[in-house]
């Protein structure tokens, strides 16, 4: 890279190139992936961290994504294509299973309601457009968190204080919150029952980006005396069906 490329260039090249990393990376590998001097890359970094573009591990010496990064890509899909896109699909999940059906994005530490869809008799909830969540709560929340680096986990929650309680449920700690993620994602969607409001659960399920990044879940709400546990798997398939039908929309 020649020395008169604009910093805004070198910025952007370095937000490209962590995107298409698995995970967080050594700073060797980011200046030699943009063709920066290594003094050059550190003071670049540490701008970037300094407004949440970027985020430094110290114990392993590495940088990945900030939340900022991740930010400003569910705000473009929060614009009308997602929601185009997603509609229907919560419209069709609704008329199949007679329930309250959302989408829903990370946002920080929160889950945000961008779409709701209800059957003609719905059941009030405190879940509606634009309201804000705990994530770590919520099933949408967690379907999408379960999606993300182990890094970038431990990035938005690295100590007690950034877990939330409503209703003494739901993981407190890193630790709790990485084994619930890694059961949720093993089987392809999360359940919350009562983290929100007592007598009401959630199921949900993410749709990926063509890079396999996490951009937002579907997830049905109900009160629990009205769903059968017994019904539950096949709701849960029908949500992972919406789920994975918005993943090919968004694929194109």
């Amino acid at each position: 890279m020649s020395g008169n490329v604009p910093a805004s260039t070198r910025t952007l090249r370095v937000l490209t190139f962590l995107a298409t990393q698995p995970g967080p990376v050594p700073m060797e590998r980011i200046a030699s992936a943009v063709g920066l001097p290594r003094s050059s890359t550190y003071h670049l970094l540490r701008a970037m961290i300094d407004e949440g573009f970027v985020v430094h591990l110290p114990e392993e010496k590495r940088y990945g994504l900030g939340v900022a990064a991740f930010e400003i890509g569910s705000a473009y899909l929060r614009h009308d294509p997602l929601e185009r896109l997603a509609r229907p699909l919560l419209v069709q999940l609704v008329h199949e299973v007679g329930q309250t059906a959302h989408l829903g994005v990370l946002h920080g530490r929160e889950l945000v309601y961008l779409l709701k869809e209800q059957p003609p008799r719905p059941v009030t909830l405190v879940t509606d457009v634009g309201v804000r969540l705990p994530a770590t709560l919520t099933a949408s929340g967690r379907a999408l968190l379960a999606e993300l680096p182990p890094a970038q986990v431990r990035a938005l929650f690295p100590d007690p204080e950034s877990f939330v309680r409503r209703t003494d449920q739901g993981p407190q700690s890193l630790t709790q919150l990485r084994r619930l993620l890694a059961d949720e994602k093993r089987q392809g969607f999360a359940v919350e029952d009562s983290f929100i409001t007592p007598g009401v659960a959630t199921v949900a399920s993410a749709a990926l980006d063509h890079s396999g990044h996490p951009v937002a879940a579907i997830s049905v709400t109900f009160r629990t005396d009205t769903v059968p546990t017994t019904d539950r798997p096949h709701l849960a398939h029908k949500i992972h069906q919406a789920a994975t039908a918005l993943t090919r929309r968004l694929h194109g």
